[in-house]
């Protein structure tokens, strides 16, 4: 599994305002936005394309385009719909599908509660929008979950992730999915930051995504 941070100044100087303890709903909702464009457009860069011939205003000539299927954009429920409409701003013809996924308090496993995605994924691109790469369980499970279905290139959009979630996603895959799945599996983030505290959450981190998106836990 390949990770990329994008390194770029705005990238971290709206990260920096989304840290800030100070910065509203409203705002956090706006820089998240702006925040996961300029990430989907380091993230698309292995999107599939093919040629096309138009016509300008002057001459015919070859152009590109999006192949078919397009790719499919999978928000995970529910801090993963605040990265949408950043996503499909640059992905306007992406098809969106939806994952709820929470922890079993028995079994500390993710289970999945919602599914709105195609049954056969074979040969889709798929990017997963998920804001906090934390402990990685549920990451995880979606990332297999997609493979498992045929996805055969999918890559994860994480807001902040941590060296032990990064570590944790690598080491499930490898034990759940065949040898053989033939996958390419990524995680681009906007910063990958010092570790868990004892609670799971990522320090410095910038709390939890879903509460400060909407305003309440």
């Amino acid at each position: 599994m390949e990770t990329l941070v994008v390194d770029h100044p705005l990238v971290a100087h709206k990260l920096t305002t989304l840290r800030d303890v100070g910065t509203d709903s409203p705002t956090f909702r706006r820089l998240t936005d702006e925040l996961v464009t300029l990430l989907a457009y380091e993230a698309t860069r292995d999107v599939r394309v093919t040629d096309v011939t138009i016509r300008t205003p002057l001459v015919e000539t070859t152009g590109t385009q999006l192949t078919r299927p397009t790719p499919l954009v999978v928000p995970i429920l529910r801090a993963g719909l605040g990265m949408l409409d950043g996503m499909t701003r640059l992905l306007p013809t992406a098809e969106v599908g939806f994952l709820g996924m929470a922890r079993d308090e028995e079994t500390l496993k993710p289970a999945t509660y919602a599914d709105r995605l195609p049954q056969d994924l074979s040969g889709r691109q798929c990017y997963v929008l998920d804001p906090m790469l934390a402990t990685g369980g549920t990451l995880a499970a979606a990332l297999k979950l997609l493979v498992d279905r045929g996805a055969d290139h999918i890559t994860a959009l994480c807001l902040l992730a941590a060296p032990e979630g990064l570590k944790a996603v690598e080491r499930k895959l490898a034990e759940t999915l065949r040898p053989d799945h033939g996958a390419t599996l990524r995680v681009v983030t906007a910063a990958v930051d010092e570790r868990l505290n004892e609670h799971g959450f990522i320090l410095p981190g910038l709390g939890d995504a879903g509460d400060r998106l909407y305003g309440c836990a």
